[in-house]
């Protein structure tokens, strides 16, 4: 008996994402085919979420005792994005547990409805110095609940 395939993972809509951050591409994240490489995509996502929690006063990169890090990323590509474009990244939360949180994150170019490029990565909140998960902390928790 064969399993059936997976379902195809479509693009979705703008509306499918709570928050956004619009992101210059360079002229070297181009490669030698003329679209922004797959790497920098895995970059946007970072750059898309460590932002957000950087703005929202909640993550302190220099001092804060609980920090995370990052221990799944995946994403599916539908359409290339090039230099000179801006690139808006629309993000949501899929997942908050006590100590991980699973980021979903979309790719758009400027003004289209529908993503270049959508997926995910998971934090896990650790202890700064000993490198032990540690429960979400209260204000972070609270800003992530927005995103669900």
């Amino acid at each position: 008996m064969s399993t059936p395939a997976p379902a195809r993972i479509e693009p979705e809509p703008r509306s499918a994402y709570k928050a956004f951050r619009s992101i210059g591409t360079r002229w070297m994240d181009n490669d030698a085919y003329g679209h922004v490489n797959n790497v920098v995509y895995y970059s946007w996502f970072d750059t898309a979420v460590n932002a957000y929690l950087i703005e929202h006063g909640v993550l302190d990169i220099h001092h804060g005792e609980a920090i995370g890090l990052v221990v799944e990323t995946q994403c599916n590509y539908f359409s290339p994005l090039a230099f000179p474009q801006t690139v808006e990244a629309g993000l949501r939360v899929a997942r908050l547990g006590s100590s991980s949180v699973r980021y979903e994150v979309a790719l758009f170019a400027q003004d289209q409805d529908l993503c270049a490029a959508r997926g995910h990565f998971v934090h896990v909140y650790v202890d700064r110095v000993s490198r032990r998960p540690v429960s979400l902390p209260q204000p972070l928790k609270q800003l992530l609940e927005t995103l669900t």
